[in-house]
């Protein structure tokens, strides 16, 4: 019997995250000037350990930008070991706030330690939540906190409509059996 490979979560993830990214930007009002993908160039600059220009942001690949989704925010939240569904609001929330107010906002919502780090303790409450349960409230805290941003009145209305996006397809991948979370998107 031929050994069939499945695509890991965070390949599965990945592509939702950025079709609500889009391509090369440089909005006037966005203190993260130029983007990419939604990469900045300061997140570019981290990434290469060196100083960028807008040209290199505006020539950024795809594959280095799921490298850097991958090595920056989907690793440090721990993404591989939350539940399908909670990974991917976790994950959209980390790429939007940072992965520290991501990790904040998860441990809150779970009633554990807020320390802003995926240990033991944040996965075992992750694990024996009730996902659906759990992805409804972060996407309350998470339009809550966005909602209080001085540069809501210019990005509110898409920044609501990615995060209830997301909600959806994370409560789609919450309500999934096994073997069809990890073939969907």
């Amino acid at each position: 019997m031929p050994m069939v490979l499945r695509p890991r979560p965070f390949d599965l993830r990945l592509p939702v995250v950025l079709s609500h990214e889009g391509g090369f930007v440089q909005h006037p009002q966005d203190p993260g000037g130029a983007t990419k993908f939604g990469i900045t160039r300061e997140t570019l600059a981290r990434f290469r350990q060196k100083p960028v220009s807008v040209e290199d942001v505006r020539s950024l690949t795809t594959a280095e930008a799921a490298a850097i989704y991958r090595r920056l925010y989907w690793d440090p939240i721990r993404a591989d070991e939350l539940p399908a569904g909670v990974d991917l609001t976790v994950f959209d929330f980390a790429v939007n706030s940072g992965p520290s107010r991501a990790v904040r906002a998860l441990q809150s919502a779970l009633g554990v330690l807020v320390d802003g780090v995926v240990g033991p303790v944040t996965l075992a409450a992750a694990r024996a939540a009730d996902a659906a349960s759990l992805i409804r409230r972060l996407t309350r805290d998470r339009l809550r906190f966005l909602s209080r941003l001085a540069i809501w009145p210019i990005f509110g209305r898409g920044w609501r409509r990615r995060v209830l996006a997301v909600e959806q397809e994370a409560l789609r991948l919450a309500n999934s059996t096994p073997q069809t979370q990890e073939g969907s998107i």
